[in-house]
């Protein structure tokens, strides 16, 4: 018996090719790994909630379609930061061709953040959310809780919730997060 690594552990490039083999599998991975970095864009852009989830839908769609074409793997975290961007930057067109009823004047609707801004942050949250999965399970949940939660719990209720001594929780911590700069590092931040 040989041993796999589940899809959502698979580089790109094999989610890919797995993808195009039609593995349902890899695209729940595929999607899973990437879902946030695309959620990310319409929020940039301030969409409204029913935009952003048709940003995101079409997102996919889009790959889906695509992906084929899709000549450099490596740059495909790239390629769904421009789509989402695109996709956003087409809902905020639509929104300014609306006509004012009654000729009441009013101001041009805002264009969002600049489109180069966007794509540079979203690689940098891409890529810090690559370093964090490559932490130990233990120490993503205590990162998530202690970073990634509004409000961040206290130590007493991320010891309870990781099963350790409250007391331990500032020593792990430390280990955790040299071990998330080494792989922040390596990620290139």
């Amino acid at each position: 018996m040989t041993f796999q690594k589940p899809a959502e552990t698979w580089p790109d490039d094999r989610l890919v090719r797995e993808c195009l083999d039609g593995n349902n599998a890899a695209w729940a991975a595929l999607i899973d790994k990437y879902r946030r970095l695309v959620a990310s864009i319409p929020a940039k852009y301030q969409l409204a909630p029913d935009d952003a989830a048709d940003v995101f839908q079409q997102v996919w769609i889009d790959l889906y379609r695509d992906l084929k074409r899709l000549q450099h793997v490596e740059g495909l975290g790239s390629w769904l930061i421009t789509a989402a961007a695109r996709r956003c930057m087409l809902v905020k067109q639509r929104a300014q061709r609306t006509v004012p009823i009654g000729g009441l004047e009013h101001e041009p609707a805002d264009r969002g953040p600049d489109a180069a801004a966007v794509h540079a942050e979203a690689e940098r949250e891409q890529k810090i959310r690559e370093a964090i999965q490559q932490l130990s399970p233990r120490c993503r949940k205590l990162v998530g809780m202690l970073f990634f939660e509004d409000p961040p719990r206290p130590y007493v209720e991320v010891a309870r919730a990781l099963g350790l001594a409250p007391g331990s929780i500032g020593f792990i911590r430390g280990r955790c997060l040299t071990k998330l700069r080494t792989a922040l590092e390596k990620v290139g931040l």
